[in-house]
C-alpha cells in the first residue's frame, strides 16, 4: 500500500522552478535564500553558559523556536549543538524524541548528550544524582558524545512537548499525520535560517515512538527533494533506536520475546501459540482458550520492567494495573526525593535519574539561560501524556518499504532485552521488506567486545543496517543510547563514516 502523503503548509514557504544557467542560478539562489531566511518567523540565541555548570560551555549550544502550522500558532522549540570537530563538513542530524510527548532533554541528557553519574555512563554532561544536595543540580563536563562527530538538531515535538507551545488550544490537537508535518515544516524553515549547512550529509533520526515519525518526514523531505522544492536537502538517510513501527507486529512479538528470556514456560507458550494461532493482540473474545492463555502470560511478567527486563521494577510504581498496551506502561511518576539520596543499592531506580533534569527545567534561572519564552510553559515534564494527541498511523512500514527505493541508506538498531519493542519484532518487519540479505548476521565488537549483532540489507543502491545493543551490566534496554551509550557512540560513529560495524 502506498503511504500517505503528510499535509503541510505549503503556503508559507513558496516553491521555485525554473531554468536558468549554473551561475545565475547560484547568485539568485544566494540572494533568494537570505531574503526567505530573513523573512521566516523565527528566533534563536547562542548560549555560553548554563546554570549548573561551571564556565563557558566546550561547545557551541544554540536554542530557539520555529513557527509551523496555520499563522505559525505553533511554535516549536529547539537546542542546536555545533559539531566539536568540523561543524561546516560534518553530518546534520534532526533528533526526535519518542513518547509521543516526550521532551528533547530526553536525548541531550540521557541520550547523546548527557547523563548522570550515577550509572557512570559516558557522556559529555551529567547530572550527578548520587552527589545531589539540593538547588540547581549541578552539571559535568564528559568528552564522549555524539556531537564530537555530529551536528544535532534536538526537537520538542509534538507541540506540548518540552518548551514547544502553541498560542492557541486549537493547535495542540495534534495526531501522527500533522506532527510529521509540522517537522517537515520545521526543517525547511530551520534551514532557511542556517543555509550554511545545506550542502551537509543530512539525516533524520529518533528513537521509540519516533519509529512512526521519521519515516514519514523522511518520505516528505525526499518527495520535496524530488519536486524542486527549496531548499533541497542533501538527504543521505535516517537512523532508529528501538522504533515503534507497527503496532500489531510489535505487540505480538512480545510473547516470543517472553519465551525467548524465559519469563514464560515452554508449556504455556505452545498452548498459547497454537490456541491463538501466533495471534496476541487481536483476540477473538469468544476465544476462552487463547484469552485464558494471554492473561497467564501477562501475569507472569506483570512485575517485570518491560524496558529492560534485567532492571529492577521501580518501587514507585505498584505491580497492580501494569498491563501490556504501551501507554500505561510509559506514564511518567513522580519520585520522592529523598530516594535520590539512598546509597544503598536496592532502592536504585532508573527513574531517579529523570528527576533531576525536571529540577533543572523548571528552575527560573535555567528557562532564561535557555531563552524560553516567558509564560509559555508552565510545569516542565520530560514527557508530557496529557496532551490531545491521536495515533493515527498505525504502521510505518509502508514507508519504508517505499524508501528502499531510493538511494538513501538506514541505521536500525535494537537494545536486546527491551519487551516494549523487542528486537524480533524489528527482524520481522525489516524481513517484510523483501529486500537483499548483503551481510548476513554477525557479531560487532567495542573494546575487543561482542557489542552486539548486525545484519546488512540492500535493494539496489538502497542499505538499511540492524544491529543489536547486547545486554551486559544493566545494558541493551529500551532506548538502547541511555543503556549502552560507548556501545551506540561507536555504531553511530562508524556507520557515519561509512566504515564496517
Amino acid at each position: 500500500m502506498e503511504p500517505k502523503a503528510i499535509a503541510t503548509n505549503s503556503k508559507q514557504i513558496p516553491e521555485f522552478k525554473f531554468k536558468c544557467s549554473w551561475v545565475i542560478c547560484s547568485q539568485f539562489s544566494l540572494l533568494l535564500l537570505l531574503l526567505i531566511s530573513i523573512a521566516a518567523s523565527s528566533s534563536s540565541a547562542v548560549i555560553k553558559t548554563l546554570p549548573g555548570f561551571a564556565g563557558e560551555l566546550p561547545f557551541k549550544l544554540e536554542t530557539g523556536y520555529v513557527g509551523v502550522g496555520d499563522a505559525e500558532e505553533v511554535q516549536l522549540f529547539y537546542l542546536f549543538v555545533r559539531s566539536q570537530r568540523t561543524p561546516e563538513r560534518d553530518p546534520l542530524l534532526l533528533w526526535l524524541t519518542g513518547g509521543p510527548g516526550c521532551s528533547t532533554f530526553s536525548a541531550f541528557f540521557y541520550e547523546s548528550g548527557t547523563c548522570f553519574l550515577f550509572l557512570n555512563l559516558l557522556c559529555p554532561l551529567h547530572f550527578s544524582v548520587s552527589n545531589y544536595t539540593g538547588g540547581i543540580p549541578p552539571l559535568f563536563i564528559n568528552p564522549s558524545t555524539w556531537t564530537q562527530y555530529l551536528n544535532i538538531i534536538y526537537l520538542d515535538s509534538p507541540v506540548g512537548a518540552g518548551f514547544s507551545y502553541s498560542k492557541t488550544q486549537r493547535g495542540y490537537i495534534m495526531d501522527d499525520y500533522k506532527a510529521a508535518a509540522e517537522v517537515y515544516t520545521f526543517i525547511r524553515k530551520w534551514m532557511m535560517d542556517h543555509p550554511e549547512f545545506l550542502m551537509n550529509q543530512f539525516y533524520v533520526g529518533g528513537d521509540s515512538y519516533s519509529g512512526i515519525i521519521v519515516p514519514m518526514v523522511v518520505q516528505e523531505i525526499y518527495n520535496g527533494n524530488n519536486l524542486g522544492f527549496y531548499p533541497n536537502f542533501n538527504l543521505q538517510g535516517y537512523v532508529l533506536g528501538n522504533p515503534v513501527t507497527d503496532y500489531y507486529i510489535d505487540h505480538n512479538a512480545r510473547v516470543p520475546f517472553a519465551k525467548r528470556m524465559t519469563l514464560v514456560p515452554d508449556n504455556l507458550y505452545k498452548a498459547a501459540k497454537k490456541h491463538c494461532n501466533g495471534n496476541y493482540v487481536y483476540i477473538d473474545p469468544s476465544n476462552a482458550q487463547c484469552l485464558s492463555d494471554v492473561q497467564a502470560i501477562e501475569e507472569l511478567v506483570r512485575e517485570i520492567n518491560i524496558y529492560q527486563i534485567l532492571e529492577p521494577v521501580c518501587k514507585t510504581i505498584s505491580p497492580q494495573g501494569r498491563k501490556w498496551g504501551r501507554r500505561s506502561l510509559e506514564e511518567e511518576l513522580d519520585v520522592d526525593l529523598n530516594s535520590l539520596l539512598q546509597d544503598d543499592p536496592a532502592f536504585w531506580c532508573r527513574n531517579y535519574g529523570y528527576v533531576l533534569v525536571g529540577l533543572w527545567a523548571n528552575n527560573e534561572q535555567v528557562r532564561q539561560a535557555l531563552s524560553v519564552r516567558e509564560g509559555t510553559k508552565g510545569y516542565w515534564k520530560r514527557c508530557n501524556f496529557s496532551m490531545s494527541y491521536t495515533e493515527n498511523v498505525r504502521s510505518s512500514v509502508s514507508y519504508h518499504k517505499n524508501l528502499t527505493n531510493t538511494r538513501l541508506r538506514a541505521l536500525i538498531f535494537s537494545g536486546d532485552h527491551d519487551m516494549s519493542v523487542p528486537h524480533i519484532a524489528t527482524q520481522t518487519w525489516i524481513q517484510s521488506l523483501n529486500i537483499t540479505v548483503e551481510y548476513i548476521w554477525r557479531a560487532w565488537y567495542v573494546d575487543a567486545q561482542v557489542a552486539g549483532y548486525t545484519e546488512i540489507y540492500t535493494n539496489n543502491d538502497f542499505e538499511m543496517t540492524f544491529a543489536t545493543i547486547k545486554a551486559r551490566n544493566r545494558g541493551g534496554g529500551h532506548i538502547a543510547p541511555e543503556y549502552k551509550p560507548k556501545q551506540v557512540y561507536e555504531l553511530l560513529n562508524r556507520w557515519f563514516a561509512y566504515y564496517p560495524l
